[in-house]
């Protein structure tokens, strides 16, 4: 949002949509959609993708949107779990763009070990974890990135 009213002249391409089985669920574009103008960011500067369900999915579908619409010089802005990922499949497809990670799950201390007071969380950032590290090393084997974890 900063980075939005900071730069008034950027446009703000948001790809996602509803990538759940049951298919119920308002995916980001949707939601950005009514999000932006509750903080006075005109919904003409925004670009919605919204019909991907996966990562590479939004990789493909926004670089068709980047290149139809003459837009170049992009952020990549995701979760910093995230990030390497999704760094992987643009690079690989060709985009070029700046990482800008976000929405990180650390207080900022490195080191192994569970935090026994919040059990819930412990299991919360094993799924994200877990999850993440299955797409990593499924990605890299299907071809949709070049390095195993792209740094």
């Amino acid at each position: 949002m900063r980075l939005a009213q900071k730069y008034p002249q950027a446009r703000i391409l948001i790809s996602g949509g509803d990538g759940s089985i049951s298919g119920v669920y308002e995916g980001d574009a949707v939601i950005s959609a009514r999000f932006f103008p509750m903080f006075g960011i005109d919904r003409e500067r925004l670009v919605e993708e919204t019909t991907s369900r996966t990562t590479f999915e939004n990789a493909m579908n926004t670089k068709e949107l980047l290149a139809g619409q003459g837009l170049s010089n992009c952020l990549l802005i995701t979760s910093g779990y995230h990030m390497p990922r999704s760094v992987g499949i643009f690079r690989k497809l060709g985009i070029e763009i700046i990482p800008w990670p976000t929405d990180y799950r650390t207080d900022g201390r490195e080191g192994l070990g569970l935090d026994f007071t919040q059990p819930s969380r412990n299991s919360q950032n094993l799924a994200t974890a877990i999850r993440e590290w299955f797409g990593l090393v499924g990605y890299y084997l299907a071809g949709r990135t070049s390095e195993l974890y792209p740094g």
